[in-house]
């Protein structure tokens, strides 16, 4: 899986904030109880200015909130990258550091150290 629906992400955020519908309705300009219910059943999309609001009363950046959406709708991204990328996220870090060497040997570019360094800080753990 890529991401989250924007709609598991709203009813994630919204439980770990202890929040529901309504309390969420009123950090939100001109959105009702029965829109926010539609955001988090996945029947609607918030506009911009409601992602942004949204986002204030998360307590996350609005780009986070859309993730998902965003790299669906990415024309230059195709079906390889959707799966290659979800395939990585299925591995544990030992397994996407040993996948990353192999296609960047296959790929001739050099990989950087940040996430070597990033990897084996967390497999210290």
């Amino acid at each position: 899986m890529i991401g989250m629906p924007l709609d598991t992400t709203l009813r994630l955020l919204a439980k770990a904030r202890g929040l529901n519908a309504t309390d969420i309705a009123t950090a939100i300009p001109r959105a009702g109880v029965a829109t926010v219910s539609a955001w988090l059943r996945g029947d609607k999309l918030p506009g911009k200015d409601q992602l942004d609001a949204l986002a204030r009363a998360f307590g996350v950046p609005a780009g986070a909130l859309l993730s998902e959406l965003a790299s669906t709708l990415d024309p230059a991204r195709t079906q390889g990258e959707h799966d290659l990328l979800a395939a990585y996220r299925a591995l544990n870090t030992r397994q996407q550091g040993a996948l990353l060497e192999v296609a960047t040997g296959m790929a001739g570019t050099p990989r950087s150290a940040a996430p070597r360094k990033a990897a084996a800080k967390k497999n210290k753990r």
